[in-house]
């Protein structure tokens, strides 16, 4: 059975997009507006357990996220294709380009988690497993990856839409994947064209973290936007949906190593 999706536009900038740990695609709402229907064609998926995925079973790991965007694909008849992954999704999309290397054809990295361990502390990594079972924990997360500068209600409305948007199995079992596991020996030489997106205000996914892996790969750039925690799509959503165009509609602009916006 093939993952639930919403595909947006028609055009012929084809890229299968991974929402995160967070929420399911409906992460990407705010941008919709400002996605050129006739220029793209965007296949919003949801992972195993999230949305309209919520019922399927297991494995929840990035493996399968991976193997369910190119099983994606190709029900959707696409032989070659970009992929979009935010957080989780970013180390989602590139466990999908080291199986696909040559149906991916770049890689759009949102605040992105690399393909080795996140480093966490056990204080954090506790943190993070403790937040699976409590929605109050979860806005504590969101609140601190986004800098701490937005309204409390905004960190309890994500929190809660999280809670609602995936199973607590899926949620759970996804952070020990996405957390944990690694497989950065096998990305290192990757030749896609990827360009890293970070939040300025991003606490988790910080711009030096990003150059210190992401920018191993001999074909990765950066992207920093002003004013940004972790979620660009909720927090600036028209800025990042120019970053979508100019960079998958293989524009300049977008992938300066270091722009600010």
């Amino acid at each position: 059975m093939t993952v639930g999706y919403v595909l947006h536009g028609r055009g012929p900038v084809r890229a299968v997009v991974l929402h995160g740990w967070f929420y399911d695609w409906r992460v990407f709402e705010p941008m919709l507006p400002a996605l050129d229907p006739t220029l793209f064609s965007l296949a919003f998926m949801d992972c195993r357990g999230y949305g309209a995925s919520q019922a399927l079973a297991g494995a929840f790991d990035i493996e399968t996220i991976a193997a369910d965007a190119e099983e994606l694909a190709s029900h959707l008849g696409w032989k070659r294709f970009a992929v979009v992954g935010h957080s989780m999704g970013g180390k989602a999309a590139l466990r999908l380009a080291t199986n696909a290397p040559g149906r991916v054809t770049r890689i759009l990295a949102l605040t992105p988690v690399w393909a080795g361990p996140a480093g966490f502390d056990t204080q954090t990594l506790g943190l993070f497993r403790a937040a699976v079972g409590d929605v109050n924990l979860r806005a504590t997360i969101l609140h601190n990856t986004t800098g701490g500068r937005l309204p409390a209600a905004w960190s309890r409305w994500l929190a809660a839409r999280s809670a609602e948007a995936s199973t607590v199995e899926a949620f759970g079992a996804y952070l020990e994947s996405w957390a944990l596991g690694d497989f950065a020996d096998q990305v290192r030489g990757l030749p896609h064209e990827t360009l890293a997106v970070v939040g300025a205000e991003d606490t988790g996914i910080t711009a030096d973290a990003v150059m210190a892996t992401w920018l191993t790969m001999p074909n990765a750039r950066l992207h920093v936007l002003a004013e940004c925690g972790h979620y660009p799509m909720l927090e600036r959503p028209m800025a990042l949906a120019t970053v979508f165009e100019s960079f998958l509609s293989h524009s300049a602009g977008a992938g300066s190593a270091h722009s600010g916006e």
